[in-house]
C-alpha cells in the first residue's frame, strides 16, 4: 500500500498526535525518529533526506535556510557599514576647526604649472595654551587663562610633483611685521604692529599667524594646523615613540638660583626613544641646547627620525596603525576649516608616504640679533630671500633629485583639489583708462632709492597707462608686487604687471589698497625693466639656515651646565 500523501502535511502534528497514517512498519506505531530527521520540521519519518524510501527533498527547508542565511550576511555587512560609518563620523566630530585666515597678507593663489599640479604648504604651530592639563606638563601654572602663544612655527612644503618636502622653522623670539587682524570669535580688531612672532597667536587666532606668514614669505600657504602639550603626548604615544640622540648625558633642568624654566628632559648620552611627556620635553628643551635655535635644530632632528619611523612601520598602508593614528591626530589637532574632515586630512597625510627620506630637508630661517634688543631676532633678509624664493618657485631645498628634472612649478600654490583663484590674465581693454598708483618699496635691508616711484610711473606712461602716478608714500617689501582691490581690477592688474615685465605670480588681491598699486621692491632698485631672475638651483639653502636632511641621524650636543 502506498503511503499516504497527507503525511507531508504533517508539519504541525507529533508521536502520539492521533494523526492516523500508514507507517513503514505496517503496524500503526511511529518508530523513533532516525539520527537527523527532521520530523519536528514536519517533513515526515526521515526528513527527506532523498534515500532509496521514495521521498523528495524538503526544497521549503533548504529555502529557508538559504533566506536565514542570507539575512544573516547582510546584517553583517550592515552592521560592518554602519560601525565604519559610526567610527567615521566619530573621528570627524574629534576635529576641531577655524578660519583659515584673519588678517590681510596680499598673497593671492596662483595659477598650477603646466601639469596642473601645485605644491602644498601647511603652517604647523605649537601653542602653549594656557589651561590646567597644559600646565601639568611645563605650560606654567601662573600662565593659567592667558592668551595661548605658538612657541613653535614650522611651515611644511610639499612639492607639487610630490617628490620633495622641506618643514622650516621661525625662531619664536624673532621680530615681524604682523598684519592687522580680526579674532574671528570675538570680532576684535587688533592694529598691525612689530612684535615677536610667537605673539601673533593671540591677536587672531592662527588665521593671524598665517596671514603673518604670509607677509613675511610672500607664500600662499594652504592650511593651518595646531597642536598643544597634551596633543604632543597623545601623539607620542600613538607613534610609538621616537629615537633621540644626545652626544653627553642631559639634565635640562631650573637655571642655578633662578627656580625657573627647564623642561625636565633627562636622557644618558646616546640614543633613548622618547614618548608622552618626555618627547615633549624633547621639544620643548631649550636652555640644554644653547638656544632658541638648537631648540629649532632639535625638533628637526625628532621629526626627521618620526617619519623614518612611520615609513619604516608602513604606517601610511597599516590600516590599524592608520587608525591609531587617526584617533590620536582627530584629537590632538585643531585645523583650518577647509581641511576640517578626516578624509580630507588623510588625503593630505598620504602626499608623503611616496617622498623618500632623503628628499625631506628641516632648516630654519636665517636671523640675526636684533640691534636694539640683544634677546630678539630679526631675520637676515639676504639669505632668508634666498629661501623664500625656493618656496616660491617650488625649488627642492635637498639636491637628492634627478638633476635633470626641470621645476614643476613657478609659483605658490595649493592642495591638488583646490581650483585656481588667481587673477585673469586677459590684458586690459584700455590702458589710459586705468588709475595706477606707485608706491617705493625698495627701503628694506638698506636705505630707499630715490625717486624709484617716479621713474616706474614714467615707464609706465611710456607704456600707454597715462593714469599712471608716483605716490609719496614709502611701503618696503622684499619683492616688487602689483595689488589690487576688486575682482573686476583683476585682469588691468595683470596687464599693468605685464607692461613691466614683473611676474603674473607677483599680482595679489589686497584690501590694503583702493586702485591698482605698484610697489616697487628691493629686488628692482634700478632701470626701468624689472629684472628677470633665474630660479635658484636645488639644494642652493645658504649655510646659515642650520640645514638637516631626513636621513641624518646625528645627535645633539648639551650646553655644559645641563650636563650630568
Amino acid at each position: 500500500m502506498k503511503r499516504s500523501s497527507v503525511q507531508g502535511e504533517g508539519a504541525q502534528g507529533h508521536v502520539g498526535d492521533g494523526i492516523s497514517g500508514s507507517s513503514p512498519t505496517g503496524n500503526g506505531v511511529v518508530p523513533p525518529p532516525r539520527s537527523g530527521s527532521s520530523r519536528h520540521r514536519g517533513g515526515g519519518g526521515d526528513g527527506g533526506r532523498g534515500s532509496g524510501n521514495g521521498r523528495r527533498p524538503n526544497r521549503r527547508g533548504r529555502r529557508r535556510v538559504l533566506r536565514w542565511t542570507a539575512s544573516i550576511v547582510a546584517l553583517l555587512i550592515l552592521g560592518t557599514a554602519a560601525a565604519g560609518y559610526l567610527y567615521y563620523r566619530h573621528l570627524n566630530a574629534n576635529i576641531r576647526s577655524g578660519q583659515r585666515l584673519s588678517g590681510d597678507s596680499g598673497v593671492a593663489r596662483t595659477e598650477a604649472d603646466a601639469a596642473g599640479r601645485r605644491p602644498i604648504n601647511i603652517l604647523m604651530l605649537g601653542s602653549d595654551a594656557r589651561d590646567e592639563a597644559n600646565a601639568e606638563l611645563g605650560g606654567g601654572w601662573d600662565m593659567i587663562g592667558a592668551q595661548a602663544r605658538a612657541d613653535v612655527q614650522m611651515l611644511i612644503h610639499i612639492s607639487a610633483d610630490r617628490k620633495n618636502a622641506s618643514v622650516t622653522s621661525v625662531p619664536r623670539d624673532t621680530l615681524v611685521d604682523i598684519p592687522e587682524c580680526t579674532d574671528p570669535k570675538s570680532g576684535e580688531k587688533f592694529k598691525a604692529t612689530r612684535t615677536m612672532i610667537n605673539e601673533s597667536l593671540a591677536r587672531g587666532g592662527p588665521g593671524c599667524t598665517l596671514a603673518t606668514w604670509e607677509k613675511l614669505t610672500n607664500v600662499y600657504i594652504d592650511h593651518w594646523m595646531m597642536i598643544d602639550f597634551t596633543g604632543v603626548v597623545s601623539m607620542a604615544d600613538a607613534i610609538g615613540g621616537v629615537d633621540v640622540c644626545v652626544n653627553q648625558n642631559v639634565f635640562d633642568t631650573s637655571k642655578p638660583g633662578s627656580g625657573t624654566g627647564g623642561s625636565g628632559l633627562k636622557l644618558k648620552a646616546g640614543t633613548t626613544k622618547v614618548q608622552g611627556q618626555q618627547a615633549l620635553q624633547w621639544l620643548r628643551t631649550r636652555h640644554a641646547f644653547g638656544s632658541d635655535l638648537g631648540r629649532a635644530k632639535a625638533q628637526h632632528m625628532y621629526m626627521n627620525s618620526m617619519m623614518r619611523g612611520l615609513k619604516s612601520q608602513n604606517a601610511f598602508t597599516d590600516l590599524p596603525r592608520l587608525t591609531n593614528l587617526a584617533e590620536a591626530a582627530t584629537k590632538a589637532l585643531k585645523v583650518s576649516e577647509e581641511i576640517g574632515s578626516v578624509k580630507k586630512l588623510l588625503d593630505l597625510s598620504l602626499t608623503l608616504k611616496d617622498v623618500p627620506v632623503n628628499r625631506i630637508t628641516m632648516a630654519t630661517i636665517p636671523v640675526l640679533q636684533a640691534p636694539s634688543d640683544k634677546d630678539r631676532l630679526v631675520i637676515n633678509n639676504t639669505d632668508a630671500e634666498k629661501m623664500w624664493t625656493m618656496l616660491r618657485k617650488d625649488v627642492a631645498l635637498d639636491a637628492n633629485g634627478d638633476p635633470a628634472a626641470p621645476a614643476q612649478s613657478g609659483q605658490p600654490g595649493s592642495s591638488p583639489s583646490a581650483p585656481a583663484t588667481g587673477p585673469s590674465t586677459a590684458p586690459p581693454a584700455d590702458p589710459a583708462k586705468i588709475a595706477v598708483h606707485v608706491v617705493n618699496g625698495t627701503g628694506v635691508g638698506a636705505a630707499p632709492v630715490g625717486k624709484r616711484a617716479t621713474a616706474i610711473a614714467g615707464q609706465l606712461v611710456s607704456k600707454g597707462f597715462t593714469q599712471a602716478r608716483a605716490e609719496n608714500t614709502l611701503t618696503p617689501e622684499k619683492t616688487t608686487l602689483v595689488r589690487y582691490a576688486t575682482d573686476a581690477q583683476a585682469a588691468d592688474a595683470q596687464g599693468v604687471a605685464a607692461a613691466l615685465g614683473v611676474p603674473a605670480t607677483s599680482v595679489q588681491k589686497s584690501s590694503a589698497v583702493s586702485a591698482i598699486t605698484v610697489v616697487v621692491g628691493a629686488d628692482w632698485r634700478e632701470g626701468n625693466v624689472f629684472p628677470q631672475q633665474a630660479a635658484p638651483e636645488a639644494g642652493a639653502v645658504p649655510e646659515s639656515a642650520d640645514v638637516l636632511n631626513g636621513s641624518d641621524t646625528g645627535c645633539m650636543d648639551v650646553y655644559g651646565p645641563y650636563r650630568w
